[in-house]
């Protein structure tokens, strides 16, 4: 038994806890949480208990992106040596005792390999963890996990790690029917409260009422003119503002949704003269921004990195 005090230097959550004690019986288990509730330390814990037994851990996921991703954080984590990634692309320390991939190519690997057999790919892998496995109802991919189940060996278990789902009971009831034991450790508890604001073209207000059931009577008495200063012609909110209000209200850093390369492009442009950082922060970026492009010098577009620094 690993002593979760070394391993995490913090409190776990109860949810946590029930995910490891039933890693730790031998069951395979599906952990159904908020995003950002800590469903990854679960896969952090498998890693940890795999290793400690000499064996091996795959860990999947949706995109070549987050997999790219979990072989940065992983490394910085275990080791560079212990950290692989195989993409449709790449093909890094394959042998490696933490192995990421993107779901299709762990479900190609199964392809080769009679069902209930381990094949060599897949010698000494004590867990698999599905990283994102609410994918699985998706109409076009969804496949790929259900044949990544029902193809994975059953000594081998399996950790699906997914975004709270209304059919949690369902999946874990077909995966125990395919694939054997398995316990489903769901919690909708946020650590972190979602907070919902609205930015009008004068100011940053709460969307919901004091209830945070129905939207905030402000908004309904507010009637915009049609050209504010914070707004364009076509009456959308500009980025610059809105990264004003954020400012104004320390709510920075944000993420900020675009959905289109050329809308990314211009709002670059956009915002390029807002001082967001002070200058010993701009000097810290950099520095690791000059770091990052010297050993990835493909990895920065023309006109992307000025506005950056």
């Amino acid at each position: 038994m690993l002593d979760l005090a070394q391993i995490f230097p913090f409190p776990l959550d109860d949810f946590q806890h029930e995910a490891i004690d039933a890693l730790n019986a031998d069951k395979s288990v599906v952990v159904c949480a908020p995003t950002g509730s800590g469903k990854t330390l679960v896969g952090e814990y498998a890693i940890h208990r795999a290793m400690a037994h000499g064996k091996r851990v795959f860990y999947t996921t949706p995109l070549k992106a987050l997999s790219n991703q979990k072989l940065r954080d992983f490394r910085d984590q275990f080791g560079h040596e212990n950290v692989g990634l195989l993409t449709g692309d790449l093909s890094i320390n394959r042998d490696a005792p933490i192995v990421v991939m993107t779901t299709e190519i762990f479900r190609n690997m199964l392809y080769g390999t009679r069902i209930g057999e381990t094949g060599t790919t897949l010698q000494q892998v004590e867990a698999v963890v599905l990283d994102e496995c609410h994918y699985m109802n998706d109409r076009q991919r969804g496949t790929v996990w259900e044949e990544s189940i029902i193809y994975c060996p059953p000594e081998i278990q399996l950790l699906a790690l997914s975004a709270t789902v209304e059919n949690s009971g369902q999946l874990t009831d077909w995966l125990q029917k395919v694939h054997g034991p398995t316990k489903l450790i769901y919690s909708d508890f946020r650590p972190v409260p979602l907070q919902f604001h609205y930015c009008t073209g004068k100011r940053l207000v709460p969307l919901l009422d004091a209830s945070q059931k129905a939207i905030n009577p402000q908004l309904k008495k507010q009637r915009a003119p049609q050209r504010q200063p914070g707004r364009r012609g076509g009456g959308r909110v500009s980025l610059p503002f809105v990264m004003g209000q954020l400012q104004e209200r320390d709510m920075l850093p944000a993420i900020y949704f675009i959905f289109s390369r050329r809308g990314c492009d211009k709002s670059v442009d956009e915002v390029s003269h807002l001082s967001l950082v002070t200058d010993e922060e701009a000097q810290e970026l950099k520095l690791r921004i000059d770091t990052f492009l010297a050993h990835n010098p493909d990895a920065g577009r023309a006109g992307q990195v000025g506005p950056l620094y």
